[in-house]
């Protein structure tokens, strides 16, 4: 096939379609004819590409074809429309979905660090066997534990905070799907806070160690729930489907859950402040326990009003069809 000819014959048709794909309004008569040129186009496009599949033409076409699909498809919103979409309706919904799991991990959470904490706090036998002798509770207690807050630039130790709690969220949701994984990272961390409390309740200080978790610890500790609940999600998915296949399942609740990654990251960042400037901050101990809460507080009025809201709306955190792709293969 000559290129050349069949761009003379055809170029007006390519050049209606260009100028139809970029108006900015169109008639019904217009409507019509951008979709049949979008027909005739297309077929001319396969055409040219089983003849010479790179060439600058073959791109142009694919461009104009691209807008004239957009027109017809509907217009792409723009981006304040889609962040704003994001933060009052995926994000929330995402979150909404997870909310008993989230709150499940935090039950598993608890007993297992208040476990921990009895067993260290009662009994001198495992009190030795984990610090050894008196002269290491003390530093642990007196000085290692609330020096870690303040040793650093209330700034850089912010940031650290949230890189290392991003690093542990990210694990539990690509990891989840295991099965094994979100069940060891909740022990290993409850294990650690637990045992930390059984060494200040062991030397009667319990109340220090509070004052220094609870400001910045009730969302920071609630955002590695969510990230595990959302671990566990995937792992389900995969495990029950439902009337899905199982790639279906994990891929839909994949691309749910890739938001709530990107949510926590935020919450995170929230936490990660808290913990950098309020926690060691001279505040009366009060007031950082009550900015804590109010954080977390405000995380669950986002989530159960917002997302609430948006779940019984239909909205599941997902992407929206067009944006998701294929759902299966076609024949």
């Amino acid at each position: 096939m000559d290129i050349d000819a069949f761009s003379a014959v055809n170029g007006d048709k390519w050049s209606r379609l260009h100028a139809l794909a970029h108006k900015r309004r169109l008639t019904g008569a217009e409507a019509d004819e951008l979709l049949r040129l979008y027909q005739v186009v297309s077929a001319h496009l396969s055409l040219i590409r089983s003849v010479a599949p790179e060439t600058a033409l073959s791109s142009q076409l694919s461009a104009t074809l691209a807008q004239a699909r957009t027109r017809f498809t509907g217009a792409r919103s723009n981006f304040m429309e889609d962040v704003a979409r994001f933060f009052v309706v995926s994000l929330p919904a995402a979150f909404y979905r997870l909310r008993w799991l989230t709150v499940w991990c935090g039950v598993f959470f608890v007993i297992v660090g208040g476990a921990y904490a009895l067993w260290i706090g009662t009994s001198p036998e495992a009190l030795r066997a984990v610090v050894g002798n008196n002269e290491n509770i003390r530093q642990y207690v007196d000085e290692d534990f609330i020096d870690y807050y303040s040793e650093n630039p209330a700034a850089s130790f912010a940031g650290a905070v949230w890189t290392n709690n991003a690093w542990i969220s990210a694990q539990a949701v690509a990891f989840g799907i295991t099965g094994f994984w979100v069940p060891m990272i909740l022990f290993m961390n409850a294990q650690s806070v637990g045992v930390a409390a059984g060494l200040f309740a062991a030397t009667g200080k319990l109340d220090i160690f509070f004052s220094y978790i609870l400001p910045h610890g009730l969302m920071e500790l609630t955002a590695v729930f969510i990230a595990c609940a959302a671990g566990l999600q995937i792992f389900w998915a995969m495990v029950r489907p439902g009337p899905r296949t199982r790639l279906q399942g994990v891929a839909d609740e994949g691309r749910s859950l890739i938001t709530v990654a990107l949510g926590l990251v935020i919450v995170l960042f929230i936490s990660g402040l808290v913990e950098g400037f309020v926690t060691p901050s001279p505040l009366p101990v009060w007031a950082k326990i009550t900015i804590g809460a109010l954080v977390l507080a405000a995380y669950w009025v986002y989530t159960l009003v917002l997302g609430g809201k948006a779940v019984r709306a239909g909205a599941t955190g997902d992407l929206d069809p067009y944006d998701a792709g294929y759902r299966g293969i076609a024949a």
